[in-house]
């Protein structure tokens, strides 16, 4: 049987959602929070992200919904996960929430990558909001 499991993380951060959008969809200002990497806001777009010693994961953006959501597969033809993004105006900010999807429990690469992403999606969220204010 082949379990797939699912990460849920979300951060309020103090700007509109046009600016959130912008960390999640402008290159420069994504690589100051998470990863560089050619991300654009373009179903079909195929881009990767540097990550660093876990090397260049392929994605492929499968949807958008200008400063709603974004939702791209994430490391083809490794782990095979799906990251969407969702941006809900709350207040004066955003509520951005975010779910990483499709971790195969079955295999212990799976396993391993739901464990520690699942540790460290929350800290990455909490680095937008001063790469906003840079």
């Amino acid at each position: 049987m082949t379990e797939k499991s699912v990460i849920t993380c979300d951060e309020f951060l103090p700007y509109p959602p046009a600016r959130v959008w912008e960390a999640l969809t402008e290159p420069e200002l994504h690589a100051r929070w998470w990863a560089p990497g050619d991300v654009r806001a373009v179903v079909g777009h195929r881009f990767t992200l540097d990550m660093g010693p876990w090397g260049q994961q392929p994605c492929e953006v499968i949807a958008v919904e200008p400063e709603r959501l974004l939702s791209y597969s994430f490391a083809e033809g490794s782990l095979d996960t799906t990251v969407t993004w969702r941006l809900v105006p709350e207040g004066h900010g955003t509520r951005l929430l975010l779910e990483h999807a499709g971790f195969d429990l079955d295999t212990p690469m799976g396993r391993q990558a739901h464990q520690g992403m699942g540790q460290g999606w929350p800290g990455v969220l909490r680095r937008i909001a001063p790469a906003l204010a840079e």
